[in-house]
C-alpha cells in the first residue's frame, strides 16, 4: 500500500511540513500525519503537493473542434453560430474518435492539474440518430479513455429531446443527442452495474438544459437516477445566453433559474452549469440552495457568455466549482485567473474574490474550487485528508515562478503569474502516478491516436 511523504503540502487546515500519508489498495487516504520523520516505506516528495482539483464540467470531444470555431461569419457571430459548427463536427465523430480525443484530453487535464472530471456526455447515438447495437457504445468510450488515462470520472449521460422551449421537434443534426424518458432510464440502467464499488466513479445525470427537456421528462429522469442512486450528481446547463432567458420567460413567465428553483427539488446535488445570468434574488436563491455553480470562465469567455456575479454569490454563502467545457483551454490556474480578473474588469477593482481583508486570493478560489467541484463530482476530492482519494499534484518549488514563495503565496504565484511552461511536475490519481516531470506516461501514445483521428477528420 502506498506511503508518501510530502515536504510541504496543504491539508485541510492549512499548510504543513513533512506530511506522511497512507494510502489502501483502493486509492483512499487512511492517514495523514504532518511533522513526521522519513522512513524508508515512505517515498518523499519535495517541492510543494496540493489535492488535485476537480473538473466539474467536460464535453471532451469539443478538445479536437477548439480553434476550428475562431473564423468570423458573414454576420454577427455567437454562442448559437458557434453552435452550428459544433454540430457539424460531432456529426462525424465515429467511436474510435471518441474515445480517442477523450483520452488525449483528459491526459492534458491531468498535466494541467484536475485529477477527476464531470463527462457532460451528450452524444449518443450514430449519425442521424439511429442507436448502436449497444445503445451505452459512446459511453463505453469515454469510461476506457477515463480509465487509460487515469483520470477520476462522474459520468453524466445528457437527457435530451427538444430543440426548443415548448417542446420544439429537434433539427436533424441533433439527432445523435437525443432520448425519450423510457430509452433514458434503460441507459442509466445499463450502465449502473460498471459503477458499483467503484471508488473512482460516479454515475449521475445532465438534464441538457430547459430547453431540450420538458418537466415530465426532468422528472422522469430524476425518478430515473434515483432508482439508482438517490444521492447521485444532477448537472444541468442554465441562463447561459441572454436568448435562453428571454424564451424561458416567454415560454414559462419565468426565468430559468427561478423556474428550476422553484419547480424542482434543487439541493446541494445540483450542479447549475454557468448560471450567467442572474438577478440579484436568483443570486441569492440559488446561494441558498446549496447547489455549485459550475463555471467554465475560459470557454464563456470564448462564447461570449457574460460574467457571474461571483462576488454576490460568494459573498451570499454560494458554492463554486470550475470546468474547462469546451477546452478552448485546459489550465486550471488559468480558469480560476480568468474567474478573479473578470471581476475585476466588471467592478474596476482588485482582490474581488479574497474573501475578506488580508486574504490569499488564490488560496480563496483553489479552496473554493475543490470544495465545490468535490461536491459536484459527488465523490471524496480535492483534499489531502482521511476517507479522500489519494489525488494530489506536485509543484516545482524550483521553477522560476514559484522561486522563494511559501505557503499562500505559492498559489497566488501559480494562479496568477502566468508562465509558458506549468510548474506542476507530478500528479497521483489514487495513490498511483500518472503524470512525471510534467508529461502523463501515455502521453506518445494518446497522441498518436488523437493525431489519426483529426487527420481524418480534416479528410472528409
Amino acid at each position: 500500500m502506498p506511503r508518501f511523504l510530502l515536504r510541504h503540502a496543504l491539508l485541510p487546515d492549512g499548510w504543513h511540513d513533512d506530511v506522511r500519508v497512507e494510502v489502501d489498495a483502493a486509492g483512499t487516504i487512511t492517514a495523514v500525519t504532518p511533522e513526521s520523520a522519513a522512513t524508508p516505506d515512505a517515498e518523499r516528495l519535495d517541492g510543494v503537493v496540493l489535492p488535485g482539483l476537480p473538473n466539474l464540467h467536460s464535453h471532451a470531444f469539443q478538445r479536437a473542434m477548439a480553434g476550428l470555431a475562431e473564423r468570423s461569419g458573414p454576420g454577427a457571430d455567437s454562442f448559437w453560430t458557434w453552435r452550428e459548427t459544433m454540430y457539424r463536427f460531432a456529426g462525424r465523430l465515429t467511436p474510435a474518435d471518441i474515445e480517442a480525443i477523450a483520452a488525449q484530453l483528459y491526459a492534458e487535464m491531468l498535466q494541467a492539474g484536475y485529477t477527476a472530471v464531470a463527462e457532460f456526455h451528450y452524444v449518443h447515438h450514430q449519425a442521424g440518430g439511429t442507436p448502436y447495437d449497444d445503445p451505452a457504445e459512446l459511453s463505453w468510450r469515454v469510461l476506457a479513455a477515463a480509465e487509460a488515462a487515469g483520470i477520476g470520472l462522474t459520468h453524466l449521460p445528457v437527457l435530451y429531446r427538444y430543440a426548443g422551449f415548448g417542446n420544439r421537434e429537434p433539427q436533424e443534426r441533433q439527432r445523435r443527442f437525443l432520448h425519450d424518458s423510457e430509452a433514458y432510464g434503460r441507459l442509466l440502467q445499463q450502465l449502473a452495474p460498471a459503477f458499483r464499488d467503484r471508488a473512482d466513479r460516479r454515475l449521475g445525470i445532465a438534464p441538457h438544459s430547459l430547453r431540450a427537456v420538458s418537466p415530465v421528462m426532468l422528472r422522469d429522469g430524476l425518478a430515473a437516477l434515483d432508482a439508482i442512486d438517490p444521492a447521485a450528481p444532477v448537472h444541468i446547463h442554465i441562463a447561459e445566453q441572454t436568448a435562453e432567458v428571454d424564451n424561458c420567460l416567454a415560454a414559462t413567465g419565468s426565468r430559468p433559474v427561478d423556474w428550476l428553483l422553484s419547480t424542482m427539488p434543487v439541493d446541494a446535488r445540483w450542479c447549475l452549469v454557468h448560471a450567467t445570468h442572474l438577478t440579484d434574488s436568483e443570486c441569492a436563491a440559488l446561494a441558498a440552495s446549496g447547489a455549485v455553480a459550475g463555471l467554465c470562465p475560459t470557454t464563456e469567455a470564448n462564447l461570449g457568455d457574460g460574467l457571474f456575479p461571483a462576488q454576490a454569490f460568494l459573498a451570499a454563502g454560494g458554492r463554486i466549482g470550475i470546468g474547462s467545457d469546451s477546452h478552448i483551454s485546459v489550465d486550471a490556474a488559468e480558469e480560476l485567473r480568468l474567474l478573479e480578473y473578470g471581476q475585476r474588469l466588471f467592478r474596476r477593482s482588485r482582490s474581488l474574490l479574497a474573501g475578506g481583508p488580508d486574504r490569499s486570493t488564490g488560496r480563496a478560489l483553489f479552496d473554493a474550487a475543490c470544495r465545490g467541484g468535490a461536491q459536484a463530482l459527488g465523490r471524496p476530492l480535492g483534499a489531502i485528508a482521511v476517507g479522500h482519494r489519494a489525488d494530489f499534484l506536485r509543484l516545482d518549488d524550483e521553477a522560476p515562478v514559484l522561486a522563494a514563495k511559501r505557503g499562500d503565496a505559492l498559489l497566488d504565484a501559480w494562479i496568477f503569474a502566468g508562465q509558458p511552461t506549468t510548474p506542476i511536475r507530478d500528479v497521483w490519481v489514487g495513490g498511483r502516478k500518472v503524470v512525471e516531470n510534467g508529461r502523463h506516461i501515455r502521453s506518445g501514445e494518446f497522441a498518436a491516436r488523437y493525431r489519426q483521428s483529426l487527420r481524418r477528420l480534416a479528410e472528409e
